[in-house]
């Protein structure tokens, strides 16, 4: 899962060294915490935050298929 999350931040910033995740787990539920460079934060969140719920959204249904019950994702 982190590195699907990697992999569709790194397609979005310039900085791709500056993509980092950490994922913290918590009983039922992980937490994806993704981090970008100060000024590209704006990139990954995209217009209306279209571009984070696309995100979102497909890490759900990763997570859906290999039976994880209840992930998010927070974009820092």
């Amino acid at each position: 899962m982190k590195d699907l999350i990697e992999y569709m931040a790194r397609g979005l910033v310039d900085d791709r060294d500056a993509v980092a995740v950490a994922e913290i787990r918590d009983g039922r539920q992980t937490v994806y915490e993704l981090k970008v460079a100060e000024g590209e934060t704006g990139r990954v969140i995209g217009k209306e935050g279209k571009v984070a719920n696309a995100m979102r959204a497909l890490v759900r249904l990763a997570a859906e298929k290999q039976g994880h019950r209840r992930v998010i994702l927070d974009i820092l």
